[in-house]
């Protein structure tokens, strides 16, 4: 059938193995790991107070600084080449669950593998991480050279907010350079998730398929353009069983596989002009940054980014006389004074005696809190799975012995989160706005070709306009040697002509046009 064999995973080892202490594979030896002169098993390598966020009684992280964590590691990459895995999806493992030690780990041990079992094989394995929410351009500056593949939102299904949240992120990624660059064994790629077309079922449910696809067909052909201009890795969401021949000819048009593994210079192209407008619909709109949002404060979300990220320092102590310390950051002046976002300093729990961290690391850690909620302490990571558009409500829960829940506050002025040891950051919740508009992607091809996509996320029809000069102005005269271009449109097939000076096209609500140009 011309399918690949790919498991999907969660991070670390299962809870039912720490509880059962089961012994961890040598696989040079086939017996039991054994370090300075004793067996080393599952509670020795699970970290208990580090569960996955969203699954917490089910996985839990590896110490992977010890050798007992890496011969485990080692065992299941070794055990799925056997049995002849093409493909391994890793999740809870990114996002605001990163843990870049096990991402790491496993991609070494795939390439430590005794080079006689690599050459048996007729195909490497391809790794995929997954992240439970959004991801930053800067959590991806360190891990993308490790993977093949790695998730850079939320779960997307089959609703329009879903599909128009990726716009931004996307975008970002591709302004970053990420887009094909280095990675396992070749090269990376930031995954949009899969295309939820078809037969399908509901987020969350383990029956079906039982329903088709919600997205109309316009949605579903711009989805599929995105994902293509974009270079995401195309993965397909519904039932191959019952594959219709709408939903067939969108996932194998054979234009948008081309541009998808074959074009370069893929990016977004601001010069775009709206039916009612001649201004730029999106100057100043691009941002390198897409904010994890974790829970909002007066007008303020804070996000988690990479420590290396400027905008992660500026934390302090505000003392409190007589009271808890808060933990503040300034994030405007207002009237010649500072305006500070602030929560509140709290002792962590205590946890049970096979918990306990280091009592000398357990005094740098604390939970944070606001004064009008009682008990409650702030998470660093979803309780459970968001979508791609999901509001981001206040995370905050029930105060515990958790990683998510403990922070630390380094000499840099950095807020660290314990769980994932990535830093806070505060910003207006006003950048969290829902996406419409117009918006544009261009590529190139391998024969001298222009790709050009107009995109609508309006729910009303839109003119959209683009000059072959701006053309020109971004790709340069390598591309664009004349102020003409042989036009065709992708997805009706029309022969369109010599088009003169600009590219214009009515697009339907949340749909799509795109076009192959020869200038």
């Amino acid at each position: 059938m011309g399918l690949k064999f790919g498991i999907h995973l969660m991070e670390g080892i299962s809870t039912q193995a720490v509880n059962a202490n089961t012994p961890i594979l040598d696989i040079e030896t086939g017996k039991p790991y054994v370090e300075n002169g004793r067996q080393w098993a599952a509670r020795d390598i699970g970290l208990t107070h580090k569960t996955c966020a969203w699954m917490p009684h089910g996985f839990m992280s590896v110490n992977t600084d010890i050798g007992a964590g890496r011969a485990f590691l080692r065992s299941l990459y070794r055990q799925y080449a056997d049995w002849g895995v093409d493909f391994v999806k890793v999740d809870c493992i990114f996002g605001t669950d990163y843990s870049p030690e096990e991402v790491i780990t496993v991609s070494q041990n795939q390439l430590i593998l005794p080079l006689q079992l690599l050459r048996e094989l007729d195909r490497p394995i391809v790794l995929s991480i997954s992240p439970g929410t959004e991801v930053t351009v800067p959590l991806a500056e360190n891990i993308s050279e490790h993977v093949n593949m790695y998730r850079i939102t939320g779960d997307d299904w089959d609703n329009w907010k879903d599909v128009s949240s990726h716009f931004t992120v996307s975008s970002a990624f591709s302004a970053a350079n990420k887009i094909g660059a280095a990675g396992l064994r070749g090269k990376s790629w930031p995954d949009l998730d899969m295309l939820p077309f078809g037969w399908l079922t509901d987020p969350g449910v383990n029956q079906g398929p039982h329903r088709p696809c919600n997205l109309t067909f316009d949605e579903q052909k711009a989805q599929m353009t995105l994902w293509s201009m974009a270079k995401s890795p195309l993965m397909y969401g519904g039932d191959l069983r019952h594959l219709d021949n709408s939903t067939f000819g969108i996932i194998t048009n054979p234009t948008l596989l081309k541009i998808n593994y074959y074009s370069k210079n893929n990016m977004e192209f601001h010069y775009v002009y709206g039916e009612t407008s001649s201004n730029t619909i999106h100057s100043g709109h691009l941002s390198s940054r897409y904010p994890v949002n974790l829970t909002k404060h007066d007008g303020m979300v804070v996000g988690l980014t990479s420590c290396t990220n400027g905008q992660a320092n500026g934390w302090f102590v505000f003392p409190q006389d007589g009271k808890s310390d808060h933990i503040c950051r300034i994030y405007e002046t207002e009237n010649g004074k500072n305006v500070s976002f602030c929560l509140g300093k709290t002792k962590p729990l205590l946890a049970s005696d096979d918990d306990i961290m280091e009592k000398e690391e357990d005094q740098t850690k604390f939970h944070l809190a606001v004064a009008d909620i009682n008990d409650s302490c702030l998470d660093a990571s979803a309780s459970r799975r968001r979508t791609a558009s999901e509001v981001k409500l206040p995370m905050f829960s029930r105060c515990k012995w958790h990683a998510k829940q403990m922070w630390e506050l380094n000499d840099k002025g950095n807020l660290v989160s314990s769980y994932s040891r990535l830093c806070a950051t505060v910003e207006s919740s006003k950048e969290a706005v829902g996406i419409t508009g117009a918006r544009a992607w261009i590529a190139t091809g391998s024969k001298g070709e222009i790709y050009l996509a107009f995109f609508n996320l309006d729910s009303v029809s839109r003119k959209i306009t683009a000059t072959i000069s701006d053309l020109e102005k971004v790709l340069g005269t390598a591309f664009v040697r004349k102020h003409s271009c042989s036009c065709s449109e992708v997805w009706s097939g029309r022969n369109l002509g010599l088009l003169e000076e600009e590219i214009s096209a009515a697009v339907n609500p949340h749909g799509c046009v795109v076009f192959e140009l020869m200038c």
